[in-house]
């Protein structure tokens, strides 16, 4: 059994690897651009989060659970899988990881590269309504969270793994429809360390609402209508 420090280290590390890969592949695919070549592009982003969160929930999930995500994590607590002081000290290191990870970025990447495109930081595209962006942003959580519950949480279920395979490729589905709309965040995390770095908070509170929101549902709906727990508690 993991202790909490070692499970936090993990959350930590997960995220920050998330973070510096999906947020250095839009980077990267810019330096491309801007340098006259074809960049990885959508397809290219959305694989390199994909490939982070696939690798890193398969390398920590035995420790942590493998949530890197404070929108996974609050499917775990609405569910009473976890306690409120044990979720918000999951989101810490979470959101510590992202920002540690967009300063890192910010610190290896040229200064024109990451400013043209903000270190990656989502953003909703111009023509795309507030309201719309945040439901968006919800339903593609509620995606992920439900994919993890089947995967990572049920035991009857014969896919646990290859939970991280999973989830990576809804991540990357999820980039295919969203990115240009929203940039398909899911996770605060992945918002709030490149918009710190960047200092770019145009519509920063629709990745948290959206994501949050999306996330606390599908958890308790898999786990009220799967599981059939009724939201009890573990001990139950």
């Amino acid at each position: 059994m993991y202790k909490l420090p070692q499970k936090l280290t993990a959350e930590f590390l997960g995220t920050f690897v998330l973070i510096f890969i999906g947020a250095g592949s839009i980077c990267a695919d810019q330096m491309i651009r801007a340098s006259g070549g074809s960049g990885p592009g959508l397809l290219g982003i959305a694989v390199a989060h994909g490939l982070a969160l696939a690798i890193m929930v398969s390398a920590v999930g035995h420790i942590s659970g493998g949530h890197l995500n404070p929108a996974v994590t609050i499917g775990f607590w609405v569910t009473r899988r976890m306690d409120a002081m044990e979720t918000l000290l999951y989101w810490a290191a979470q959101l510590a990881g992202g920002i540690a990870a967009a300063y890192t970025l910010r610190g290896v990447m040229p200064e024109d590269v990451w400013r043209a495109v903000r270190l990656g930081t989502p953003t909703i595209a111009s023509d795309f309504p507030v309201m719309s962006a945040m439901i968006l942003e919800a339903l593609l959580t509620f995606f992920l969270v439900t994919v993890v519950f089947a995967t990572a949480v049920d035991e009857r279920g014969a896919f646990g793994k290859i939970a991280g395979f999973a989830i990576g490729l809804t991540i990357t589905m999820d980039i295919l429809v969203g990115g240009p709309l929203t940039g398909a965040a899911m996770n605060p995390a992945r918002t709030l360390g490149p918009a710190l770095a960047s200092t770019t908070w145009i519509g920063h509170g629709v990745y948290w609402v959206g994501p949050l929101f999306g996330g606390a549902v599908a958890g308790a709906l898999y786990d009220v209508v799967f599981l059939k727990r009724g939201l009890a508690s573990p001990q139950e």
